[in-house]
């Protein structure tokens, strides 16, 4: 039997309780983490409420179960059923998705049923979906700071292992376009809180790596989407952040989203294979987490924000068993290109019997040194 890709396997301990009826007590748990120190675990667990229906929670566990998360009821189909089928787990997994949102910025998205079947990788779909909402929850709900600080670590290295970044090519298929870039402002959003906490609280702490992202290939063609916080990512110039608390707060609550699409072909030889690859498109943007009545109010709006001052790219062959070794060249110097923006103001007078002055509007041009 092959490893589950995520640990805990949601999906699998939930096909796999008894029937309901032999159930000891009126809920079922599975831990999901636990302290290093006598601070509680914490624990999802489904509770039988009534013969019509069940909830899953997510649950510490101090003297007494205190409910961090519950789902909306999930009904069964008689009052016979002993088990969760198929309908049961989509209804549940449209639930969790919808829940992951409410904690993003914008609340008007709403993922609704589609043709969704649970067949293929659908089990690491939804798996992938329970941890963000452990993670989205453990961030904002979980007290107890140790408890927080272990969940989180253990679950970050989870949402951005090789796994999570080969099922998520299947979860945004589900979501559909607007809905991935709300999944992912909502997870960059908690990522922001959650560092911006810690640093307040210890100077000496070192900000991690949080990149989301996944890839997608065609013929002649690879394509990588990737969401960063631009509060996990290291700035040229940041020494002017702290004089002026509403800049800090505009220029703090954002994060990169970015798509590199490179060409590639591919030429077969005697002994090896030739791969050519160019740069065939590269677009970053700088969006807010944050809603513009948020922004306004507490900052100065989201047009003020990070300019991408440089972007790298790298290409590193994976390692292969059936590869006996790889050589890499540069087809060109590959030139570092500088951007910089000049300001200007234009103006000019009318006839001197009318006296008016015009002034045009500030504009800025782009000037690319090569």
């Amino acid at each position: 039997m092959d490893a589950p890709a995520f640990v805990p396997d949601v999906w699998a301990w939930i096909c796999n309780l008894p029937p309901f009826s032999q159930w000891k007590t009126s809920s079922v748990s599975l831990c999901i983490c636990t302290s290093t120190t006598k601070q509680p675990s914490m624990f999802l667990s489904i509770n039988k409420n009534s013969t019509s229906h069940i909830t899953l929670s997510i649950v510490t566990n101090f003297h007494v179960p205190v409910y961090l998360w519950t789902s909306s009821p999930i009904y069964l189909s008689n009052k016979m059923q002993q088990t969760l089928d198929e309908p049961e787990l989509i209804q549940l997994f449209v639930d969790i998705i919808n829940w992951v949102l409410r904690y993003g910025p914008n609340k008007k998205y709403t993922f609704r049923l589609g043709a969704i079947q649970t067949k293929e990788n659908f089990k690491n779909v939804f798996n992938l979906a329970c941890l963000t909402l452990v993670f989205v929850v453990c961030i904002y709900e979980a007290a107890p700071h140790d408890l927080r600080r272990g969940c989180v670590d253990a679950l970050k290295v989870q949402l951005t292992s090789s796994n999570a970044k080969e099922f998520s090519k299947y979860l945004v298929r589900i979501l559909g376009a607007n809905l991935e870039e709300e999944w992912m402002r909502t997870l960059n959003l908690a990522t922001t809180n959650w560092i911006s906490e810690i640093m307040s609280s210890s100077s000496s702490f070192r900000i991690p790596s949080v990149l989301f992202s996944y890839a997608v290939s065609a013929i002649g063609l690879w394509k990588v989407q990737l969401y960063c916080p631009v509060i996990a990512m290291n700035m040229e110039e940041s020494s002017s952040l702290n004089q002026d608390e509403r800049l800090a707060f505009s220029l703090k609550y954002q994060h990169v989203e970015g798509v590199v699409q490179l060409a590639y072909k591919t030429t077969w030889r005697e002994n090896w294979v030739d791969v050519e690859i160019k740069v065939d498109n590269v677009r970053c943007d700088i969006t807010s987490l944050v809603s513009e009545t948020l922004m306004a109010e507490r900052g100065y709006g989201s047009e003020e924000k990070h300019f991408p001052s440089r972007i790298s790219l790298q290409i590193t062959p994976l390692q292969q068993s059936d590869v006996i070794s790889v050589s890499v060249t540069k087809s060109s110097d590959n030139p570092t290109h500088e951007v910089g923006f000049e300001k200007s103001l234009e103006g000019s007078f009318e006839p001197p019997k009318a006296l008016i002055l015009t002034l045009a509007s500030k504009s800025r041009q782009t000037r690319m040194l090569l």
